[in-house]
């Protein structure tokens, strides 16, 4: 199997894996919620797990691939605000957590292009 053909793979995996962090282990992810959205953390929490399980199955599916890593790209830059939040609510944490936190923040640009890359690599399939 090529690069090209595990990269939509990986990104499903990772966006799987992260989406039944959302349901097994929701509460880390509540105190990420901007106070300024309507409705509960938890129901936040609990809708982006399943956008992100909904993505990767998307992202799984070579017919489907194209307009779920385009989705893709468009939630990671959607859901930066709750990594900005987590930096800000985590910057007089023990320097490890500090540096995770702050350092989650510049991740999202190669995720954002490693979506858009499936995408673009997708383009000539049906």
């Amino acid at each position: 199997m090529s690069r090209s053909e595990r990269s939509p793979l990986l990104l499903a995996g990772l966006l799987a894996t992260a989406g039944v962090a959302h349901f097994a282990t929701p509460r880390p992810f509540d105190a990420t919620i901007p106070s300024d959205l309507p409705g509960t953390p938890r129901a936040w929490t609990y809708a982006s797990g399943a956008a992100e399980l909904a993505l990767a199955a998307g992202l799984a599916l070579p017919r489907t691939r194209k307009a779920a890593a385009l989705a893709t790209a468009a939630f990671f830059v959607g859901v930066f605000p709750a990594n900005v939040k987590m930096a800000a609510d985590w910057r007089h944490r023990p320097t490890p957590q500090k540096a995770a936190a702050f350092g989650r923040l510049p991740l999202q640009v190669p995720l954002v292009l490693w979506a858009r890359g499936v995408a673009r690599n997708a383009e000539g399939r049906s």
